[in-house]
């Protein structure tokens, strides 16, 4: 590596390549990357649950060993280092989900999505924060804090995979794995100017789980500074699992296939604010809209086009599905009674709205979501993409619970102002979150950009397109 050069600012697929062919050792990745945490951590507090130092450079040392031993790499992840989202099980390192609940909760088993990034080479060194079992689009809890913006420590990172997008963007890590329920992977990547991607329903199968037929909203996906980086790290979490019945088959070498795509003639349908009907703060369609024009310059074609679906109904259907798998999955913590006064009284409102669902209400919630999903495709007859903001408000102030209101609208749940985000979840559709720019006071945004059912790859080849064509925003460091 040049001097002037830290390795902690290298593109994961860069440092991959770096350590491979033994330009760098992994000692000399985990030395830098423990220097930059010590140094970013405490203003961001992004990463939690951080292992010992010795203990960490001993494995670095493995790898090490293990590339002079053999001459090749375990996989693309060798010696990298790498924090999991703390709502992910990691075997003999605490998994909290941010709640005091499970503050000591150590498992004894990897998550599927972990096993599969430690067999690729990965270290892992800790955790990264996220907001009390996943829920809100907020990284704060009771165990470890407020997890803030790269860009203005004061704000918001977003959420629930806020400690993963703001240790990327701060380069703790180079790469970043989170999950996706309500747009955990794109909101906070768009609120630290880095790519976040929600896979196809079932492309990332979760491994254990309780249930897995139903719960699927929730997907587990990577964020990267780039979008071959994102594409690497699908390679390795994506592909079927018997164990996950609905997960899919098959793994397309997203990392290998992005550069080949031309985009002249393809088709971008932007969606805005939905003629109205979402509420969205001053300046956000704008810097999109610069976004929808850097796609033109690239040879795409962009078209206004009109949702092809009633959105309020969307929404109503959307409730019923959330409340019932977040109710569910709350359950289990509340058979004792005094465990209430440990709960955020967002999680509490969830499983209390879902005491009041039944059978009827969901089969006419699923039967909503079926509907709406036909429609998208009619949508996707039209156009090869639909874009989408990301957020409806910029980064708000880290003190805060939820925004009260977007433009005047007041937000009748604590999740409302995140409605624009469940288009793609609800139909279980592949979307990446890209870097559109910035506002006056130099907050990030992104764009959403969802491709058709199972479309991961044509969806990194856009993002790939759009990547060449917005280095101007991408050049833009954060300030921590």
């Amino acid at each position: 590596m040049g001097d002037h050069i830290s390795v902690t600012d290298l593109p994961a697929h860069v440092l991959s390549d770096a350590i491979r062919s033994r330009e760098v050792s992994c000692r000399e990745v985990m030395q830098a990357t423990l220097a930059r945490i010590q140094a970013a951590n405490p203003t961001v507090n992004a990463i939690v649950s951080l292992r010992d130092g010795d203990a960490l450079l001993r494995e670095a040392d493995e790898r090490d060993a293990q590339l002079r031993r053999n001459g090749e790499a375990a996989g693309w992840m060798h010696g990298m280092p790498q924090a999991i989202k703390d709502a992910v099980p990691t075997a003999g390192l605490r998994t909290t989900f941010g709640s005091p609940l499970l503050r000591d909760n150590v498992p004894t088993e990897d998550a599927l999505m972990v096993q599969r990034m430690k067999a690729a080479g990965c270290i892992v060194i800790g955790k990264t924060n996220t907001p009390e079992f996943g829920l809100g689009s907020h990284t704060f809890n009771e165990v470890f804090g407020v997890t803030r913006n790269a860009y203005d420590p004061s704000k918001a990172a977003g959420g629930s995979s806020g400690g993963a997008a703001v240790a990327l963007a701060t380069r703790m890590l180079a790469v970043a794995d989170g999950s996706d329920f309500m747009g955990s992977l794109r909101n906070p990547a768009a609120w630290n100017n880095v790519f976040g991607m929600r896979p196809s329903e079932g492309r990332v199968p979760r491994w254990p789980a309780d249930d897995v037929f139903v719960t699927l909203l929730s997907t587990e996906g990577p964020m990267g500074r780039t979008v071959r980086d994102v594409a690497a790290l699908l390679d390795v979490q994506a592909g079927y699992d018997a164990r996950t019945p609905l997960s899919l088959a098959g793994n397309e070498g997203y990392a290998q296939w992005i550069e080949r795509f031309d985009p002249r003639g393809i088709r971008v349908g932007w969606l805005g604010d939905l003629n109205g009907y979402l509420p969205i703060e001053h300046g956000i369609l704008d810097v999109c809209e610069q976004g929808l024009r850097r796609l033109e310059a690239s040879g795409c074609e962009v078209i206004a086009v009109d949702p092809a679906f009633a959105p309020e109904a969307v929404w109503q259907a959307w409730l019923v599905w959330r409340r019932w798998l977040v109710g569910g999955r709350i359950a289990r913590h509340l058979r004792e009674p005094s465990h209430r006064a440990l709960i955020k009284p967002e999680a509490l409102w969830e499983y209390d709205q879902a005491l009041n669902l039944g059978g009827e209400q969901v089969w006419n919630a699923s039967a909503e979501r079926t509907k709406f999903y036909q429609q998208m495709l009619a949508l996707f007859e039209r156009c090869d993409f639909v874009a989408l903001p990301s957020a409806q408000v910029w980064p708000f102030d880290a003190s805060l619970r939820w925004p009260a209101s977007i433009a005047g609208h007041e937000m009748d749940t604590y999740h409302r102002w995140m409605e624009v985000v469940i288009y793609a979840t609800f139909a279980g559709l592949p979307c990446i979150s890209v870097p559109v720019g910035f506002s006056e006071t130099g907050l990030p945004m992104g764009m959403q950009l969802i491709g058709p059912p199972r479309g991961d790859l044509r969806v990194l080849q856009i993002a790939q397109v759009y990547e060449r064509a917005a280095l101007d925003v991408l050049s833009v460091r954060p300030r921590v």
